[in-house]
């Protein structure tokens, strides 16, 4: 319920009503309080308890709320209602459209005092910064909703913490993704919080991190628990979401068939909700699968289907990830030449601050396909750029491979000392990406 205005506001509020309606005190009063009492609350000398405000609203002709704050009983409704549209809005791809639609309720809540709103719009602008790739606006919506619902339960702010969470793991801090979704599992957990939606936006959130840091085993043990979570989870989207995560680490495993069969019921969930971007997602990981799998010919069909539905809704950080591995698959059937104008095309709109790990992998393709030219000197520079990159962002498992590329191909060219440099760090990096998380979290009891 909001909060109550002050007694002088309401005060005024009673009288302006009562003289509005012709009615006298006494009859305002009649039969449960006395005209005098009814005098106290218009001078706004008495705090009128609830009981005493719901008689008075009942004889004034309004409901409750709309005496104690002045706010007409249909506004949160109608409001709440608008918020859905701009979500569904934002859900089918149009984030330009939906964060116009937001900011304007943003306003709206604010005016009218409504937190619950509020935080629910700030969180639709910063999931719409997200499709659009600016990470920075991103988190600051996201912080700002979870300051917004500093006094509200932590399942109510767990969307908001993985909204900051996913922000940090696009921009490339990998670590500090990880260290937020995992303290807020533990803090879950250990508190008996154990609300499925929540346990389950969490857990599916974490997969990419785990596995971009070399940590295979962390994630396939959330990818368990995120299945084991989803029959309770009240909110398709998310099982949907979940699904698409959890094949990725299906795919780590060697688990092609029931990967493929996860991203099958993602995309009918999504299809049936009519959620264009995920749809866009699950093509893309789907593709992915069918590159793993040497299907090359359909992992190209779904990825370029994939980024033409992402670059029509703008999603231009996404579009940019799923280009990368687009330009794999051109390479891998022989189509390098096409393959490194996607990848050039892709590094112009990624950053260190922005798309790291994407960024680390487009120069990492670019070193391989220099490498067949042969044009060993851009190779080199290509594979030093993706170590800068993956370096800042902690992806421990994508350094190791790195370093051994590197280390190959300064052997060939001679420098035995500096190719065996590289194979230490990389072997550094490969131990690294199991053992510096420490502890996982505390889990739920399933």
């Amino acid at each position: 319920m909001a909060k109550r205005d002050d007694p002088e506001t309401i005060g005024r509020r009673v009288q302006e009503l009562r003289l509005r309606r012709g009615l006298t005190q006494r009859r305002l009063a009649e039969p449960s309080y006395t005209p005098a009492y009814v005098s106290t609350v218009e001078a706004g000398r008495v705090r009128p308890s609830d009981e005493a405000l719901r008689h008075l609203a009942d004889r004034l002709g309004v409901t409750f709320e709309e005496l104690a704050t002045g706010r007409p009983a249909h506004l949160a409704t109608d409001l709440r209602l608008r918020l859905t549209e701009a979500q569904r809005t934002l859900a089918d791809g149009e984030a330009e459209e939906a964060a116009a639609q937001y900011t304007g309720l943003l306003t709206e809540a604010l005016a009218h005092g409504l937190v619950e709103e509020e935080a629910t719009a700030r969180l639709g602008l910063g999931e719409c910064r997200l499709d659009t790739g600016d990470l920075v606006a991103a988190r600051e919506h996201f912080e700002h909703a979870e300051r917004t619902l500093a006094d509200a339960s932590l399942p109510a702010r767990v969307p908001a913490r993985r909204g900051r969470a996913v922000a940090h793991y696009l921009a490339g801090e990998l670590r500090y993704a990880v260290y937020l979704l995992e303290s807020t599992l533990d803090e879950l957990n250990l508190a008996g919080l154990h609300d499925p939606d929540a346990l389950l936006l969490l857990y599916t959130a974490v997969i990419g991190p785990y596995m971009d840091m070399g940590a295979q085993a962390r994630a396939a043990q959330a990818a368990e628990l995120a299945l084991a979570l989803a029959p309770q989870a009240e909110d398709p989207a998310l099982i949907a979401r979940m699904h698409r995560s959890v094949a990725r680490t299906l795919l780590a495993e060697g688990r092609i068939a029931e990967a493929d069969a996860s991203l099958g019921k993602a995309a009918e969930m999504y299809r049936q909700l009519k959620i264009r971007t995920e749809l866009a997602n699950c093509r893309w990981m789907r593709g992915y699968v069918y590159a793993q799998n040497g299907d090359l010919a359909r992992a190209e069909d779904e990825l370029r289907a994939a980024r033409a539905m992402l670059a029509s809704h703008r999603a231009a950080l996404y579009s940019s990830q799923v280009a990368v591995e687009l330009a794999d698959v051109l390479h891998r059937r022989g189509r390098s030449e096409e393959a490194a104008d996607l990848l050039h095309g892709v590094l112009g709109g990624l950053s260190p601050e922005r798309g790291a790990v994407h960024a680390a992998a487009a120069h990492r393709l670019l070193g391989i396909i220099a490498e067949d030219a042969p044009d060993t000197e851009a190779a080199e520079e290509h594979y030093v750029r993706a170590l800068s990159l993956l370096e800042r962002a902690g992806a421990a498992g994508d350094l190791a491979d790195l370093c051994r590329l590197l280390g190959d191909l300064l052997r060939r060219t001679g420098r035995v000392e500096a190719a065996l440099d590289a194979y230490r760090t990389g072997l550094g990096h490969r131990t690294a990406g199991t053992t510096t998380l420490g502890p996982a979290p505390a889990q739920p009891p399933l």
